[in-house]
């Protein structure tokens, strides 16, 4: 299902509308304040999620309508025109072969009696398709490791890998993973790469958020990821084959002893 930002839908926008295309699903996706991309960019970098499809709408419309008028709340309406409209829930995600649906709204709206009235009418609308539903606020959010995500996230798919070709790739990754390692900070590490390979400045701290993004490398995402500094608990791709190499050699032993 593609995502539903115009014609007779209830979807609410803060008026910060953004864009961008999802690592998990390859689909450019259309956010209607910060706090959805937010969540957005927690549900694209977490594991087990497969689809992620937002302003999701609640249909067939005679649905919400029959709930909402046992419920005996008003059913959202056009205020233009009065006609009844198609409800949305922000989130549905696939998570382990199962779906969830999620609203995401700020704290302090939770307050509001107009909207807690169509969050009524959207839980009853998911229990009656036996889906788990929930509502995400600010306070559920890990922001570091969000800020971090938008920091890489648009060099996931970064046109200098196949500018520069396999090998090249292969020797920045290289050079880039020793001066880390060696405790050299992000930025400095990166440019001596550019200097080193003959590259144009920012093209090897391209490349670490790509192989950060793609998980080529692991660090530690819950600390701040600052260029300026060193990288702590920096893991390079060789080093994480060594080590399942020694995991898949303990656990033979183990199947021996």
């Amino acid at each position: 299902m593609m995502p539903l930002t115009s014609g007779r839908y209830d979807v609410p926008s803060t008026g910060r509308s953004t864009r961008g295309v999802g690592w998990t699903t390859g689909r450019q996706h259309t956010f209607l304040s910060d706090l959805e991309r937010d969540y957005f960019y927690a549900l694209d970098y977490a594991d087990g999620v497969t689809d992620i499809r937002e302003q999701y709408p609640l249909l067939p419309l005679e649905e919400t309508k029959l709930i909402a008028d046992k419920l005996g709340i008003e059913h959202p309406k056009d205020p233009k025109t009065g006609v009844d409209i198609v409800m949305t829930t922000d989130f549905v995600i696939t998570y382990r072969d199962k779906e969830y649906a999620r609203t995401v709204k700020p704290s302090k709206e939770l307050e509001n009696e107009r909207i807690l009235e169509k969050f009524e009418i959207e839980r009853t609308y998911w229990e009656s398709h036996q889906v788990d539903w929930g509502i995400v606020t600010e306070r559920d959010l890990p922001y570091t490791l969000i800020r971090n995500v938008e920091w890489i996230h648009k060099e996931f798919h970064n046109e200098d890998v196949e500018k520069l070709g396999i090998f090249a790739v292969q020797s920045l990754e290289r050079s880039l993973a020793a001066l880390l390692q060696s405790g050299t900070a992000i930025a400095k590490a990166c440019l001596t790469c550019d200097e080193q390979m003959g590259l144009e400045a920012g093209t090897a701290l391209a490349m670490f958020r790509h192989f950060v993004a793609r998980r080529i490398w692991s660090v530690n995402m819950s600390e701040k990821i600052n260029p300026s500094n060193s990288l702590m608990g920096f893991i390079s791709m060789e080093q994480m084959a060594y080590w399942r190499k020694a995991v898949e050699i303990c656990r033979y032993s183990m199947k021996i002893w």
